[in-house]
């Protein structure tokens, strides 16, 4: 078949990528999802209401510690009482700050065609963040380093159904903690054209990162605190805790005018309730507790809500991901958020250490439970192991089989209801003794009909094993391999590319930032 058809399969062609072996990727393109589906709501609206009044009296009666002066400062000044580091706030305080956070948003990167808008049906997918071990079929697990840093940027800027960067999608700890920002922001920026996350981990970390992302985007100062370019995601320290440099962080690209997504990691029977609506509850009294805060000193700023409500193993106190409990949790997160009006995040996760059946079941589990909810945007949706302390080059290629099934599911060709759709002439053509193989109106369709997989094997298994018998992680292993042969950097204009190294050249020699928070 000629390859410009190939190239308009509406199951998401973006034409062909070679890979080693005269194989061939052949991906979807670079789109939006719009999730069209009801949301999954386990709460009637009496639940979601008890929900909402339990977060309100945990805010009134009992608080939430800030260990941040200038939070504390804040929040007094707001009317909030204040006993030492603990803060009560009630329900009106609380609700009035809220009702200051737009529901909808766009986040515009250095190339203005990956912008992504946040909110209404809009789903999007990130890359792993944060693991501090890497392993892939060849290594095992090993210690993060940068060139396993380098390697999840180049397929985070690959895939199309990855929308934007995480934190480090594994931690360099071959660069030292006082330059691993720059250098990490760096390769960041240059290796991929998509929307890109900063830590809340200290001042200089952060004025760096916003300095970095308005150099390599070609705008002035005034420019780029008009409008949303990057995000940082804070975390809780829970039970009922928020802690200084995450509160630093959020403060400061609140009031520059960047995305802050609050994300408690509440896991129910360890630091939050073993029941599912006490761990929500708690939960989401962390998270507006911090909405709060961040809209009384920056009213508008665009905030999200995040869920990291899981369980734990209560035979070991291991976390446990992908189970029933995480995505119910996840659903009953998201009846509050749009009670709340803010935008939600979730996460694409798993407690499996290599990429086997558990960790694509677990991960399914929570990448379809981030569509039921209405989530937003998905964080670690690509790449996730061990509960978050690996990250895989083979997982991530697996995950976005699965997420690439999620966005041709969202297609609205796959539920099409036209006459043509429906068919009554074909059907009586092939009558009840034919097929459909042959048929004119299958032969102009075959090429746009289907999903067509980037990585899993459709064959019998015969063939499969006369060519091999290659198992998934295997292929998975060839395809990110091939990948990175043949990766590009996306074009950077030179003139700015030079001013981000002088850039990062300076604060190197100044010393970066201090690593005793």
């Amino acid at each position: 078949m000629a390859d410009d058809a190939r190239r308009k399969r509406a199951g998401g062609r973006a034409g062909k990528e070679k890979r080693g072996g005269g194989h061939v990727i052949d991906q979807m393109p670079w789109r939006i999802p719009q999730n069209f589906d009801k949301p999954t709501e386990p709460l009637t609206p009496e639940g979601v209401e008890a929900i909402h009044k339990g977060a309100m009296r945990i805010l009134k009666e009992i608080g939430i510690r800030f260990l941040n002066d200038e939070a504390v400062g804040i929040l007094r000044e707001a009317g909030c009482i204040v006993d030492g580091d603990t803060v009560r706030m009630d329900e009106d305080f609380v609700m009035e700050m809220v009702g200051r956070c737009p529901s909808s948003f766009t986040i515009t990167p250095r190339n203005p065609a990956r912008a992504l808008p946040i909110g209404g049906r809009s789903i999007l997918f990130g890359n792993v963040s944060s693991p501090p071990n890497y392993w892939d079929l060849e290594t095992g697990k090993v210690s993060g380093f940068m060139e396993g840093f380098r390697r999840f940027i180049k397929l985070t800027q690959y895939f199309n159904c990855i929308h934007f960067a995480g934190g480090y999608p594994v931690e360099p700890i071959d660069v030292h903690p006082s330059v691993r920002h720059l250098d990490c922001i760096y390769e960041k920026l240059v290796l991929t054209d998509k929307v890109i996350h900063a830590y809340s981990l200290g001042k200089e970390r952060v004025e760096d990162a916003l300095e970095m992302v308005r150099i390599a985007g070609g705008m002035t100062h005034e420019q780029f605190r008009a409008r949303p370019h990057m995000y940082t995601n804070i975390n809780s320290v829970s039970p009922l805790k928020h802690d200084f440099p995450m509160i630093d962080g959020a403060l400061r690209c609140a009031r520059a005018g960047q995305v802050v997504i609050i994300t408690p990691f509440t896991l129910a029977g360890a630091m939050a309730p073993v029941t599912l609506s006490g761990a929500v509850a708690l939960s989401l009294a962390e998270a507006l507790s911090a909405v709060a805060l961040l809209q009384y000193a920056a009213p508008g700023a665009p905030c999200m809500i995040g869920t990291f409500t899981s369980n734990v193993d209560m035979k070991s106190g291991a976390p446990a991901f992908g189970t029933p409990e995480y995505m119910r949790a996840t659903q009953m997160t998201g009846q509050l958020a749009r009670r709340y009006g803010l935008p939600l995040r979730s996460s694409g996760v798993c407690a499996a250490n290599v990429p086997d059946g558990q960790a694509m079941w677990e991960t399914s589990n929570s990448l379809w439970a981030a569509v039921q909810s209405g989530t937003h945007m998905v964080y670690h949706a690509a790449g996730w192991l061990e509960g978050g302390l690996i990250a895989s080059p083979e997982k991530f290629v697996m995950d976005c089989e699965v997420i690439q099934m999620i966005q041709r599911y969202m297609e609205p060709a796959t539920w099409a209801t036209t006459p043509e759709d429906i068919a009554v002439e074909t059907i009586a053509e092939v009558g009840s003794e034919g097929h459909y193989f042959g048929c004119q109106h299958t032969q102009e369709r075959y090429t746009t009909a289907f999903y067509s997989p980037i990585v899993s094997d459709w064959r019998n298994f015969e063939a499969w094993q006369l060519d091999g018998a290659v198992r998934t992680p295997e292929r998975a292993h060839r395809v990110f391999k091939a990948i990175l042969d043949e990766f590009e950097a996306p074009p950077m204009d030179e003139a700015i590319h030079e001013e981000l190294k002088d850039f990062v050249a300076r604060r190197k020699a100044e010393g970066g930032a201090p690593t005793d928070f």
